[in-house]
């Protein structure tokens, strides 16, 4: 039966997250053409004092969350839907678990009625969709593999591991952003895997992002080493930041993007300016005004699983790039500086302000102009059998 829309289980929430994730890029394109429900994240685990960083915050926005119900968001988009279901994440027990599904459920499948899906892609990238998923009719079934979810520290590694297990046996395609997960998952998942990639919006992210530089950036002397993205924890060696402002006095470190980590201490550094966060449709205009685009990673198994967005956004921007090495990152060692221990990222970033970095901007750019996500939900499109193929660019 041919597919009448897409019912998207997202990892992020629309109101609160960055919208830079690849199910966020990809769903917007194929609501050009398509029905798209986008459900809201239902989270891996409940935020806790003591196990979660600003626990109370976390609740609190996803609490405003939940009044939203089922809107559409986007001017000039009517086929692009986003639900926030109200959901109790206790997952430590089977039967709240049961329930808890059987809840989101009945609320995806009245506003699937809503918006006209009858016939739906399921396209999951949060693993915990499965109870949800499993009893309704999905052909196709698409998990969307764009991080290894098991891996984070918060989470219950064999709770959301048994999830991730049972998507990987159960679904039609299983795309992948990253060749070190999609070989560690070959055996299981074989001819159904598809390397798709991210994507990045060209049209936004470059060199002359229009606007010019926002005006908290203006005062900012350069030179500039910038990242933009989620502060996060699980993701981000926030002493290797430090580490950075405090060996390159001279340069201003700017940091654009939400933290759910308390950063008073390092905004207590002189040249360090958190910016926070800021609508996705002006990251453009803050990168295009740092001098040396930073990836601070910490090195654990979910930076080894993953490929960030931002790699190709900063390239699209020609940006001079240092980071912490990660297995994808393998085909731009060309175009970006990478390093395995602290005092290496140090000496690359000064390095790379000193000498502008390996390669040239146009160089850099051109390395991402075939990887459009408007290409990337042309081929989605064909992959999953929807007929009508999104518009290209």
């Amino acid at each position: 039966m041919t597919p009448d829309g897409i019912v998207c289980f997202a990892a992020q929430d629309w109101w609160y997250h960055s919208r830079a994730h690849s199910e966020v890029q990809l769903m917007l394109r194929l609501a050009r053409e398509h029905p798209v429900l986008l459900i809201n994240s239902i989270g891996m685990r409940m935020p806790l004092p003591g196990r979660s960083t600003q626990a109370a915050r976390r609740v609190g926005r996803k609490l405003r969350s939940f009044t939203r119900g089922l809107a559409v968001p986007v001017p000039g988009l009517p086929n692009f839907h986003v639900l926030s279901p109200v959901t109790v994440p206790l997952f430590g027990d089977a039967r709240a678990r049961a329930m808890n599904a059987s809840s989101i459920r009945a609320q995806v499948r009245r506003a699937m009625r809503r918006v006209g899906i009858a016939h739906p892609v399921m396209f999951v990238t949060i693993p915990t969709a499965w109870d949800v998923v499993e009893p309704m009719g999905h052909e196709p079934l698409v998990f969307n593999r764009a991080d290894r979810h098991s891996a984070f520290e918060e989470a219950d590694a064999n709770l959301i591991g048994g999830y991730e297990n049972a998507l990987l046996r159960n679904a039609d395609h299983v795309l992948y952003v990253s060749h070190a997960l999609m070989a560690d998952d070959l055996k299981v998942v074989g001819e159904r895997a598809f390397f798709l990639d991210h994507g990045v919006d060209l049209e936004r992210f470059r060199p002359d992002a229009p606007g010019g530089e926002p005006t908290d950036l203006v005062s900012i002397p350069h030179p500039r080493i910038g990242y933009f993205g989620g502060l996060e924890p699980q993701t981000i060696d926030f002493r290797l930041l430090e580490r950075v402002a405090r060996e390159l006095p001279d340069a201003q470190l700017v940091l654009v993007g939400d933290a759910t980590v308390a950063m008073d201490g390092l905004v207590a550094l002189p040249n360090v300016h958190w910016l926070g966060m800021r609508p996705y449709e002006d990251i453009p205009r803050y990168g295009a005004g740092f001098d040396v685009a930073i990836m601070p990673w910490r090195q654990n198994a979910w930076i080894a699983a993953s490929n960030p967005i931002k790699l190709k956004e900063y390239l699209a921007l020609g940006l001079p790039t240092v980071s912490i090495d990660f297995p994808e990152l393998a085909r731009y060692h060309s175009l970006v500086t990478a390093v395995t221990d602290p005092a290496q990222f140090v000496s690359a970033v000064a390095a790379a302000l000193a000498d502008g970095g390996p390669s040239t901007p146009f160089d850099r750019r051109a390395a991402v102009e075939q990887d459009s996500w408007d290409s990337k939900a042309y081929v989605l499109a064909d992959l999953i059998g929807l007929r009508r193929a999104v518009a290209g660019p």
